[in-house]
C-alpha cells in the first residue's frame, strides 16, 4: 500500500511540471485560459477560469493512478470536466492517450496551430517521474486500495496561476497571493465511511532560482489510517502566545470581528483553500476559518488527511456551531468526502456548504467555536 502513496507524489511532480511548463512558454500560457460556464461554474467571489493545465493535469493524474492500480479506475474524481474548447470553437476530451503521439495529436487540435506546445506537453504526460525521496521510500503501509477513492484539484487557485505577473510579497512567511499559492492536490479517502486517509500537497511554484529565473517545488505528504500517522512535516516546537487564524480576504467582517475581539485571536489573510491550509500545516498560523460554502471537497481533501495525521482536522463549522449550542457531546462533526449535497447539481454537491474549521492543535479549534 506504500505504493500507492508514492503513486500520488509521483502524479503529483509529474502534474507540477506541467503547470510549471505551461507558465514557462509564453505562446502556450496565452491559449491556457477559458471562462468555466454553467454548472462547472462555483460560486466564488474572484472569476474562476479552467486551463489546459488544469484539464491535462487531471487527466495524468487519473490516467497514471488508474493504470498503477486499476482498483481505482471509476473512483478518481476531480474539479474539471475533461471537456476543452478549441480555437475552431468545437470540443475536445482531453486525456492521455496510448502513445506520447497520439497524446499530441490530441493537444494540437486545442492548440492548433502551436504543434510544438502540443508535442511538449505530451512529451511530459508521458515522462517517468523518479522519485530520490529515501524518507518516502521507507514508509510501510497496509491499507486496501479497493477502499478508496481520490479526489484531484489539479490546480487550486487558478486565477493567481493565470496572472501574468507574480508580485506578491510574503507577509510573516504567507504569501497574500500570486503563483506561491498555485498547489496540486491530491487526496485519497476511504470510499465507504469518506474519512480522508492520505494526502499530497504539491507546491510548483515553491521557491524561484534567481540565476535561471526557473521554478522550483516542493511536496507534503500525510497518512492517517486507523493507528497509523505518519506526515513529512512536524508539528511546530513551542505554540504561540497568542492564536493566529489566517482568513479569506472576503471573510464576512463580524466573523473577523468574533474572532479578533472575542477569540483574542491575530488574523492573517491570504487566498486559496489548499495554500491557507498549507499554511496550518507547516506552522505560520493556528487555525483556517471559512463561514461560508465556498470551498469544496477536491480543495480540502488531501490537507485535510495531512492534518489529520498530526492529529488536528477539518470540522464543518455550521453543524460545530448547532453541536455546541445544544450541548451535544463528542467531538465536532469531521468532514467527509463520499457524500453530494442533495439539490444541488455540477459543482454545488460537492461544496463544504456549513463553512469549516481546520486546525493541527484541538484547544484553537475550541478556541474558534467558542469566539464565532
Amino acid at each position: 500500500m506504500a505504493g500507492l502513496l508514492q503513486a500520488l507524489v509521483r502524479a503529483s511532480e509529474k502534474g507540477a511540471h506541467i503547470a510549471r511548463l505551461c507558465r514557462r512558454e509564453e505562446s502556450l500560457f496565452q491559449l491556457l485560459v477559458a471562462e468555466k460556464t454553467g454548472t462547472d461554474r462555483t460560486r466564488r467571489v474572484l472569476p474562476d477560469f479552467k486551463t489546459l493545465a488544469d484539464v491535462l493535469i487531471q487527466q495524468v493524474v487519473r490516467h497514471d493512478l488508474g493504470k498503477e492500480f486499476p482498483e481505482l479506475q471509476g473512483h478518481i474524481y476531480g474539479e474539471e470536466s475533461n471537456e476543452f474548447p478549441t480555437v475552431r470553437g468545437d470540443t475536445v476530451t482531453v486525456k492521455v492517450c496510448a502513445t506520447p503521439e497520439d497524446t499530441a495529436a490530441l493537444l494540437f487540435s486545442v492548440l492548433d496551430p502551436s504543434r510544438a506546445a502540443a508535442e511538449l506537453l505530451a512529451d511530459a504526460a508521458h515522462q517517468d517521474v523518479v522519485l530520490s525521496d529515501a524518507v518516502l521510500a521507507a514508509v510501510e503501509l497496509d491499507i486496501p486500495v479497493q477502499d478508496l477513492a481520490i479526489w484531484i484539484d489539479p490546480i487550486d487557485c487558478t486565477s493567481e496561476y493565470i496572472t501574468p505577473q507574480d508580485r506578491a510579497v510574503a507577509v510573516d512567511g504567507i504569501a497574500p497571493g500570486g503563483l506561491r499559492t498555485a498547489l496540486v492536490l491530491i487526496g485519497a479517502y476511504d470510499r465507504y465511511t469518506g474519512c480522508p486517509v492520505m494526502g499530497v500537497i504539491n507546491q510548483p511554484f515553491f521557491h524561484r532560482d534567481i540565476p535561471t529565473h526557473r521554478w522550483e517545488g516542493k511536496y507534503h505528504w500525510g497518512v492517517a489510517y486507523r493507528d497509523t500517522r505518519l506526515s513529512s512535516e512536524s508539528l511546530p516546537a513551542s505554540p504561540r502566545s497568542t492564536p493566529c487564524v489566517v482568513l479569506s480576504h472576503g471573510e464576512a467582517e463580524d466573523v473577523r470581528e468574533a474572532l479578533e475581539s472575542i477569540g483574542g485571536m491575530q488574523l492573517r489573510f491570504a487566498i486559496g483553500c489548499g495554500y491557507k491550509m498549507l499554511c496550518l500545516l507547516e506552522g505560520l498560523v493556528d487555525a483556517y476559518v471559512v463561514s461560508e460554502g465556498s470551498t469544496f471537497a477536491w480543495d480540502t481533501c488531501a490537507p485535510h488527511a495531512i492534518l489529520r495525521a498530526l492529529g488536528g482536522g477539518v470540522v464543518d463549522l455550521q453543524s460545530s456551531l448547532r453541536a455546541r449550542r445544544a450541548g451535544e457531546p463528542g467531538p465536532p462533526p469531521e468532514l467527509v468526502y463520499n457524500r453530494p449535497l442533495e439539490g444541488e447539481v455540477g459543482a454545488q454537491r460537492w461544496a463544504n456548504k456549513g463553512g469549516l474549521v481546520a486546525y493541527v492543535q484541538p484547544q484553537h479549534l475550541e478556541a474558534a467555536l467558542a469566539a464565532l
